[in-house]
């Protein structure tokens, strides 16, 4: 069983692509591509392809930075025991990482504190901060957290301790009562851009920090090779936090990337090295989300995330590299578990009792509860329907997918976690808002979401969900929408052209691989299974005599879909350069596809 995905095709208005191109000086099919991101103007389409450190905001615009930069200073300068309490995915974590790196340099020994998710939960506690408080703590910086902790704020300034928080999440109607404040939408601000994530509102809090030390807005020496080395850092979390790549999270990737390979970290070194990134002269964003993230963190899923932190602040290369290695090796669990849980739920989507349910609620006595936000994320692509997956509560520092908009979790044998994807089809934070007497607590967004629930409550859950779809989707949920930028022959798919495309890197949220439409295409040949289990399908294209090969990941289960129209298909794709003994070609990734010469497009 497959996804349904209703294919959009772009309307393409030559006139404004034309002028766009001619005043830009770009080829008309990146203007056109500009123009698909909502960029038609020449003013944005030249910050967009040029973005440059000098197009990063003035720190000082941040709300709350002069304060907390002060505030921090002053610490070091009286001899306060600083501690910087981050998140324990990437973002937080690299945002630590900055941190702790630049309080060090300033002369400082500021101690680390990143929370279990199973036994604390996402953001502040109160049981951490009083253990912090008994160690000797006088300021605690969060990174990543904290702008919704309102009762911890008052237990921090209860136990003397100077709280400042640095966060990007939403907020709730009161601001929590802190000594300092950092967030890029605070109430009154007039920030120019409100997405940075966590680690990119650490960065500029450091740029801040930077600035007053030095005395000077144009920070030198020292200081400005330890800010241009942290942009390395904050673009691991900027990417792995699927925030948008504009603005300024475009421009700090776009240098990040450029120096990854290149970083003077012995952590990033060591990471690198061990993705087999190194021989690589540029990453792009792929090479993070795909590669580097999963690994920093598969240990806050099934480990202790605290080791990540000590990788990328670690002097010592022999540490970084057995860290390295520990890393991976716990990725390659993380992922073992991962198909296993994936295998088992996709049994119990497609059995009798689930098959016609419109919302999925699938729970397993043995699934992790660590694991299940990439399963339910992976389920909901390949049924085409929103998904909850729940887990058991487990003993060991294993973790617990939930939103980070949840308060921390509580442990109990009867209290299961969950983590719920909606795939663009529902808004699920507000059907699990409908749901609130049956859930212990439940928090995220429309696309993702975390819970916990009573044990015995998930069927009473399923129910709930499935009633409150049929109410208000009576005529069924509207597939995901696939948008398509252009229509292209096979024929046009040069080298140059797919080269050309690098101007729009790096892709992510809010700038999408740009995903184009072939049509009246014949499968050459029998297509292959590969990957693991058969996972994934590679086949061989041809229009009107051009032929291209293709690869389906995660599509290994259509190939008799693909092959049901005698081979005719029409492609949704993404080109791509393969390089193999010097020769270099062009391929395609398929995003979807229709066995139709002609596709059904909406």
């Amino acid at each position: 069983m497959s996804a349904s995905k209703k294919w959009v095709l772009l309307a393409h208005d030559t006139e404004l692509c034309t002028s766009l191109a001619k005043k830009t000086k770009i080829s008309p099919v990146i203007a056109q591509l500009l123009i698909n991101r909502g960029i038609d103007s020449p003013e944005n389409a030249y910050r967009f392809l040029n973005p440059v450190l000098k197009g990063l905001h003035d720190p000082a615009l941040l709300p709350g930075a002069l304060d907390a930069a002060t505030l921090i200073l002053q610490a070091l300068k009286t001899g306060k025991v600083i501690c910087v309490y981050g998140d324990y995915d990437a973002d937080g974590i690299s945002g630590t990482a900055i941190l702790i790196r630049l309080l060090r340099i300033l002369g400082g020994n500021p101690r680390f504190y990143v929370p279990k998710r199973l036994e604390e939960g996402y953001g502040l506690n109160s049981n951490a901060l009083q253990s912090l408080a008994r160690s000797g703590v006088q300021q605690v910086i969060t990174v990543d957290c904290g702008i919704a902790s309102i009762e911890e704020a008052k237990i921090a300034k209860s136990l003397n301790i100077e709280l400042i928080i640095t966060d990007h999440h939403e907020m709730k109607a009161t601001i929590p009562e802190a000594a300092a404040v950092v967030h890029p939408r605070l109430p009154g601000g007039t920030y120019p851009f409100g997405e940075l994530s966590g680690s990119a509102v650490a960065l500029k809090l450091a740029w801040m920090i930077a600035v007053l030390h030095s005395g000077n807005s144009k920070v030198e020496g020292f200081l400005r090779d330890f800010l241009v080395e942290a942009i390395s850092l904050a673009s691991l979390g900027i990417v792995a936090d699927v925030v948008p790549l504009l603005d300024e999270n475009r421009i700090l990737v776009r240098s990040g990337l450029e120096r990854l390979t290149k970083s003077a970290n012995f952590g990033l070194q060591a990471m690198v090295k061990e993705s087999n990134l190194n021989e690589k002269r540029k990453l792009n964003s792929t090479d993070i989300g795909f590669n580097l993230a999963p690994k920093l963190n598969a240990a806050g899923r099934i480990g202790c995330a605290q080791l990540v932190v000590d990788l990328l602040i670690t002097n010592r290369m022999d540490q970084a590299r057995e860290i390295a290695l520990f890393l991976s090796d716990q990725n390659k669990q993380r992922q073992k578990i991962e198909r296993q849980i994936l295998t088992e739920a996709k049994e119990l989507a497609e059995s009798e009792e689930f098959l016609h349910d419109p919302f999925l609620v699938l729970a397993g006595t043995t699934w992790h509860p660590g694991i299940v936000g990439v399963v339910a994320g992976r389920l909901t692509e390949e049924f085409g329907k929103p998904c909850i997956v729940l887990a058991p509560p487990v003993t060991s520092s294993a973790t617990s997918d939930t939103s980070t908009e949840e308060e921390p979790l509580q442990v109990s044998p009867t209290i299961w976690s969950g983590s719920g994807r909606s795939g663009g089809m529902v808004k699920l934070h507000e059907l699990l808002a409908e749901c609130e007497s049956l859930v212990v607590r439940a928090g995220g967004h429309a696309a993702a979401a975390g819970l916990q629930i009573e044990k015995d409550k998930i069927p009473l859950l399923r129910q709930k969900l499935c009633q409150l779809v049929k109410e208000k989707y009576p005529t069924g949920i509207k597939p995901a929408k696939l948008i398509l930028d252009a229509e292209v022959p096979l024929s046009a798919l040069t080298h140059s052209l797919v080269k050309e495309l690098d101007q729009l890197e790096p892709y992510g949220m809010g700038n999408k691989k740009p995903i184009y439409l072939a049509t009246n295409l014949i499968v050459e040949k029998e297509p292959t299974l590969v990957g693991t289990d058969g996972l994934h399908l590679r086949f061989q294209v041809s229009q009107a005599g051009v032929k291209l090969w293709a690869i389906a990941f995660r599509m290994g289960k259509r190939k008799e879909e693909l092959m049901s129209n005698g081979g005719a298909i029409s492609l949704a794709f993404t080109p791509k350069l393969n390089e193999w003994n010097g020769f270099t070609s062009v391929s395609l990734e398929v995003v979807d596809f229709q066995p139709l010469q002609n596709p059904d497009l909406e």
